[in-house]
């Protein structure tokens, strides 16, 4: 890569750690995917592709955005540490320390969809807007919700995958995956839910049945972030919202859900809701735009 100088960043989903790094004027130009693991191991091989510019002292600037419940205060001191999760070893995980300690800089930490939503708003779909939401969809389901010059929830993050939906006539056997509650939007209609009835996303034909119980909920998900925050743009990401169709069905959905209330047209909602103009990189992005923010204004970093 040159003797330039490139600022890095990691997706840290659930799955896979997305390494990616990108040059001054914020082009990426080299990534990689690392398999989650253990701690030690997953970590250890996300080192290992950005050392070469660490040793050079090439690497200007590092950001995270990972997968949650994460601890984003920047006055703890276990900001960057993952909370108690259900993935083995990765409870108490100081992801900034380990990563400080052999990088030799700063390294801002946020959790995955604030990521992906700065990444959307500074760059792509929600560019231009003052209030917006990112909700992600894959493995498990987050929101990140920006109004009023800051993401909401400070010093913490939402927890919006968790909120109760109303079970689809068609889904009244189904038992929810989340192990704490029955009817939860992760439990219900994440990646894994999905899988969990009828098997691979990927997989599945346009005309299976799951998709419009999906779109049932995803479109509850929408209606419920809509009439609490009132945003410009409803983003949704993640691996199920790669099937084409989807994003369609949830609008219908959704249109018919709000009943004209608000005076909620087919045109508005097609402007409302909408899909990331940075596709499977929005999380990526904005790690490494995480990286590029000082620390004292990293709460206000979208106003």
């Amino acid at each position: 890569m040159g003797g330039k100088f490139y600022r890095g960043g990691i997706d840290a989903g659930g799955t896979t750690f997305k390494c990616g790094v990108a040059d001054e004027e914020g082009v990426l130009v080299q990534q990689c995917r690392v398999r989650v693991t253990s701690p030690t191991e997953t970590i250890s091989q996300c080192l290992e592709f950005f050392r070469p510019l660490y040793e050079s002292e090439r690497l200007r600037s590092f950001g995270i955005a990972s997968f949650g419940p994460i601890d984003v205060d920047l006055s703890s001191p276990d900001y960057g540490t993952i909370l108690s999760t259900p993935k083995p070893a990765w409870s108490h995980t100081n992801l900034r320390a380990a990563f400080e300690k052999t990088i030799g800089l700063p390294v801002a930490v946020d959790v995955d969809v604030n990521g992906a939503l700065l990444a959307e708003r500074t760059l792509g779909a929600a560019k231009g807007t003052k209030s917006a939401v990112y909700v992600t969809v894959g493995t498990g389901i987050g929101a990140s919700i920006f109004a009023n010059g800051s993401f909401l929830g400070r010093p913490v993050h939402p927890e919006f995958g968790h909120i109760p939906l109303r079970r689809n006539e068609q889904d009244k056997s189904f038992d929810c995956l989340c192990p704490f509650h029955s009817d939860c939007l992760e439990g219900m209609i994440s990646a894994k839910a999905v899988g969990a009835r009828v098997g691979e996303p990927s997989l599945l034909t346009e005309d299976d049945p799951v998709w419009e119980i999906a779109a049932d909920y995803l479109a509850q998900a929408c209606r419920s972030l809509y009439l609490t925050a009132r945003p410009e743009r409803i983003i949704l990401g993640g691996g199920l919202l790669l099937a084409p169709h989807l994003i369609g069905r949830i609008r219908h959905a959704f249109y018919d859900q709000m009943g004209g209330y608000l005076s909620m047209g087919w045109n508005a909602t097609v402007d409302l809701i909408t899909t990331p103009d940075l596709g499977d990189n929005a999380g990526l992005m904005g790690a490494i735009l995480l990286g590029q923010v000082d620390r004292s204004q990293h709460f206000a970093l979208l106003a």
